[in-house]
């Protein structure tokens, strides 16, 4: 629900669907606690490319905007892998990209977790292997959830994070 300020009327509502509205209300509230009960209220995401095309990037950008506003709930993406919680990791793992996603792993402090995101990472998606495809990604690196989709859409990455947030 996208709400707008009109100066002739009082408060006017632009949406297409509204039982999203309540669906992503309902998330919001238990992002947020759970964030706050696990992480103390911040909860750090580093995302790292290990070789996309970028629909899963461009889908985790929308996070940000305000409608969805993911660091209202206390999520937020960082640069430095040393700062973050999680790692968010998307796109097949390439030959090229394989050292440096376990430099970031090994870079996040302990307690650590690794979420993959789109179908990329555990070679769901249309690719074969070749000789520059190292994935699954699950041969390099312990994921603790995935988020499936090719892209998943802003609402189903943050119904991952929330089921990420239940399993810990």
């Amino acid at each position: 629900m996208i709400k707008f300020w009109n100066k002739r009327a009082k408060l006017g509502v632009i949406t297409e669907k509204p039982e999203l509205e309540e669906s992503l209300k309902k998330i919001r509230k238990e992002i947020k606690e759970s964030v706050k009960k696990h992480f103390a209220g911040s909860l750090a995401i580093r995302m790292v490319d290990s070789g996309s095309c970028n629909a899963c990037e461009a889908e985790c950008n929308a996070l940000s905007n305000p409608y969805f506003d993911l660091e209202r709930l206390g999520i937020y993406f960082v640069a430095s892998p040393r700062h973050a919680d999680v790692m968010l990791l998307s796109g097949v793992m390439t030959f090229n990209m394989t050292p440096h996603v376990k430099e970031a792993y090994a870079q996040i402090p302990s307690p650590k977790w690794v979420i993959s995101v789109g179908d990329c990472p555990m070679m769901q998606a249309p690719y074969e292997r070749t000789y520059a495809i190292n994935a699954p990604v699950t041969e390099h690196l312990q994921v603790t959830h995935h988020i499936a989709g090719c892209p998943p859409n802003p609402l189903e990455i943050m119904e991952g994070l929330l089921e990420f947030l239940r399993k810990i």
